[in-house]
């Protein structure tokens, strides 16, 4: 299974490619938002060039693990994504950004979206 991840913000979109038989991940690149139709319309198209079967999508939770504001921002986000006819799966994303800088990424949203794979990935192997 190949997988694309999302790390949904409200200017950008960090994405990264990976999939369950070899566990790793690779930052594509961020996609800067212009409105939903045309973020989708890229998204699409990424995802057939990546032969990409599903969406891992991260939910931003709050330090408690409850589900805010920007939690329901991506959720709509999400909703409106479902017309790409992919499975989508929505992901923990706590911490990813900080851990991407910590890394040393050079772009930090694709940074985040790659440790929101690996560590999905990781989930399924176990």
């Amino acid at each position: 299974m190949r997988y694309l991840a999302l790390d949904v913000g409200d200017r950008r979109i960090g994405l990264a490619v990976g999939d369950d038989a070899h566990g790793l991940s690779r930052p594509l690149r961020t996609l800067v938002r212009r409105s939903v139709a045309k973020d989708l319309a890229e998204l699409e198209r990424i995802a057939r060039d990546e032969q990409i079967d599903a969406l891992v999508v991260g939910l931003p939770l709050t330090l408690g693990g409850d589900e805010g504001h920007q939690a329901e921002r991506v959720r709509r986000f999400a909703t409106a994504a479902e017309r790409l006819g992919l499975p989508m799966r929505f992901y923990d994303e706590r911490h990813t950004s900080s851990e991407a800088e910590i890394r040393g990424a050079h772009d930090i949203d694709a940074g985040a979206a790659t440790i929101l794979l690996e560590d999905f990935l990781a989930q399924r192997a176990r």
